[in-house]
């Protein structure tokens, strides 16, 4: 007998989860007296340990976790149902594996699920479809802040500047908040960084082995020129 403990349902409340365990060391069956080895399946009520026969749940298949819609399509057309856990040693908690359902129920959800898959995939390609344009939509909106802080900046010159600043995943300073805000605080370091690497010897200087810091500080003087010169020379 082991120490494992299963869900009971109440008579005059909402039934608990039907709780079947993978165990990880070797058992026996208390009723017909079945050996079981790590890995088999057993539910226990009242201390008693039951094989999956004993407990009437042997005719029920194994869906393990992994597709959530299989998974609760499965459970929704399954009478009978059990959630199998295991004991995680590294977490020291019972864990999730899947469910026990009926095989016609597995079936019917299956052909649910591959009925509905092109569905599913086209919901997936809107969705990052309408996170892409609102993406595009961000950067154009950071482009024309840009011109509009930086008026005489060769022409075009903020779009590139734009889509590097704000390039998803990347960290860098247009994806930040104030960048989203379209502040100040996030677009003038965007509009600094592209104006170093690409209107003064910043890069020259980096390829030469020169120090980071002490490159920058060599050109802080022509970078704040061009910065003031795209200002309209306003400062």
């Amino acid at each position: 007998m082991v120490s494992q403990s299963g869900g009971r349902g109440k008579p005059d409340g909402k039934p608990k989860d039907i709780v079947v365990f993978s165990i990880t060391k070797d058992a026996t069956c208390d009723e017909c007296g079945e050996e079981l080895w790590s890995g088999d399946l057993l539910r226990v009520v009242e201390g008693t340990a039951h094989c999956m026969a004993c407990a009437d749940l042997g005719h029920l298949v194994y869906l393990p976790s992994g597709d959530a819609a299989l998974t609760r399509r499965a459970s929704k057309h399954s009478a009978l149902r059990a959630v199998v856990v295991r004991w995680s040693r590294s977490r020291k908690r019972y864990e999730r594996q899947g469910i026990l359902v009926e095989e016609a129920a597995l079936a019917q959800a299956e052909e649910e699920c591959l009925s509905d898959a092109g569905l599913r995939a086209a919901r997936r390609a809107r969705e990052a479809e309408g996170r892409e344009k609102r993406d595009e939509a961000f950067v154009r909106a950071f482009a024309q802040a840009i011109r509009s802080r930086y008026p005489t900046a060769p022409a075009g010159a903020e779009v590139p500047i734009a889509e590097h600043a704000c390039q998803k995943y990347s960290g860098r300073v247009g994806r930040s908040a104030a960048a989203k805000a379209l502040e100040p605080a996030a677009i003038d370091p965007a509009v600094g960084a592209a104006v170093r690497h690409r209107w003064t010897r910043y890069d020259e200087l980096l390829m030469a082995g020169w120090d980071r810091n002490e490159a920058r500080a060599e050109v802080w003087a022509d970078v704040a020129t061009v910065l003031d010169s795209w200002r309209g020379g306003g400062g």
